[in-house]
C-alpha cells in the first residue's frame, strides 16, 4: 500500500484539518472534529445537514457552504458518523426553522440519523437517497444504495433552503429529485482501505465490476473489460430502462469519476453517455462532470441522470459557492 499518510488512525483529523485550513473562507471544523459546518450560516433558514464515511470526498464536506449543505458529518473511512456527531453537527447549525436530514440509504447512515433524530428537540426530517439501479440490495443496505445522486439532490434542496422555502416542503422537493435520479457505477480496480492495508477486493487485468458499489461493494456481475461505448450502453440502458418513459425530457447528466480515473476518460464517457440518453428521447440541458462522489482510489465512473423541469433547472443554476461547486457568485 502506497498513500500519503502519517499512520492510518490520524489520516481523517490531520485530513479535515487541511481541509478547513484551504477553505477557512467557507467552512469551519467543529469542536473535536465531529463536523464542518458553514463559516457564515444563513439566518432563520432550514437547516441541511449530511455525511457518511470518509474516502468519497469531496462528498460531503466538499459540499458544505452557501446554495448547499449547512453541516456535514465525517465518519472513519467507508464507516457511519455517530449520532452524536449528527446531534452536534444539528445543534450547531440550526436556525430555528427545523433540520434536514440528507442519507445515503445505508444501514449504519440510516439507524444513526434516525437516533440523532429521536435525541434532538427541534423538528426533523428525512430525506433518503436510493438511486443506484445496479441491485436492490446489498451488504451495506436493504434497497438500493444511494450514490452520487445524492449530490443532485444536496444542490437542489440547497438552493430551495436559501429561498426559504420551510421543512416540508424541502422534503417533498427533496424526495421528487431522488425519485427522479438514477445511477449506475462501473469499477475498473479496487480502492485500499488505509486501516486495512489491502485492495477490498482484486480485479484482473482484463475485468471489470459492472454495478459496483461506492464502498466496492460488489455490483451485478464481474465481466471482461470492453469499449468505453459498450461500458456507457450498459450503463445508460440499465438507467433508462429504470425510469421508463420519463427518460423522454430535460435530463442532468452527471459523470463522476470514483478517484483514480484521468478527466481525459470520464469526458470520453460522457460523450458517449450523452449520446446514448438524446437516441433515447432524452435533452441534455445540464451536465456536471469529476470526481464528486469517490471511493478513495479506484478506477471507475458512475453515470447519474436526474430528469429535471423548469424549477429543478432553476435550483441548479442558483448561486452555489462550497470547496467542490461554486458558480453564480
Amino acid at each position: 500500500m502506497k498513500k500519503f499518510m502519517n499512520a492510518a488512525d490520524t489520516m481523517l483529523s490531520e485530513s479535515l484539518s487541511g481541509f478547513v485550513a484551504a477553505h477557512g473562507g467557507i467552512v469551519t471544523l467543529g469542536p473535536e472534529g465531529k463536523f464542518v459546518s458553514r463559516a457564515r450560516l444563513t439566518p432563520r433558514k432550514v437547516a441541511l445537514i449530511s455525511g457518511g464515511g470518509s474516502g468519497h470526498e469531496p462528498l460531503h464536506a466538499g459540499f458544505v457552504g452557501y446554495g448547499m449543505l449547512d453541516a456535514a458529518c465525517p465518519g472513519q473511512v467507508f464507516t457511519s458518523p455517530t449520532p452524536d456527531q449528527m446531534t452536534a453537527a444539528a445543534e450547531a447549525v440550526n436556525g430555528g426553522a427545523g433540520l434536514l436530514f440528507i442519507v445515503k440509504n445505508y444501514a449504519g447512515d440510516r439507524m444513526n440519523f434516525e437516533m440523532a433524530a429521536e435525541l434532538l428537540k427541534s423538528p426533523v426530517a428525512t430525506v433518503m437517497t436510493d438511486d443506484d439501479v445496479a441491485v436492490e440490495n446489498s451488504t451495506w443496505s436493504a434497497g438500493r444504495r444511494g450514490v452520487a445522486g445524492t449530490l443532485v439532490v444536496e444542490k437542489i434542496v440547497g438552493a430551495a433552503a436559501e429561498q426559504g422555502r420551510d421543512l416540508a416542503s424541502l422534503k417533498a422537493l427533496g424526495e421528487r429529485v431522488n425519485a427522479r435520479t438514477r445511477s449506475m457505477g462501473v469499477a475498473l480496480t479496487s480502492c485500499t482501505v488505509p486501516a486495512a492495508g489491502r485492495p477490498t477486493f482484486e480485479l484482473g487485468e482484463t475485468e471489470m465490476e459492472m454495478g459496483v458499489g461506492i464502498h466496492g461493494e460488489p455490483g451485478r456481475r464481474r465481466v471482461p473489460l470492453v469499449a468505453a461505448d459498450h461500458i456507457a450502453e450498459e450503463l445508460v440502458g440499465a438507467i433508462a430502462g429504470d425510469l421508463g418513459a420519463d427518460t423522454r425530457g430535460d435530463a442532468l447528466l452527471l459523470v463522476n469519476g470514483f478517484g483514480g480515473t484521468p478527466a481525459m476518460e470520464l469526458y470520453l464517457i460522457y460523450n458517449s453517455a450523452r449520446r446514448l440518453l438524446e437516441k433515447r428521447g432524452a435533452r441534455v440541458i445540464r451536465s456536471l462532470v469529476g470526481n464528486y462522489v469517490t471511493s478513495l482510489e479506484m478506477a471507475g465512473c458512475s453515470v447519474t441522470v436526474s430528469m429535471i423541469d423548469d424549477e429543478l433547472t432553476t435550483l441548479w443554476d442558483a448561486p452555489v459557492e462550497t470547496a467542490a461547486l461554486r458558480w453564480g457568485r
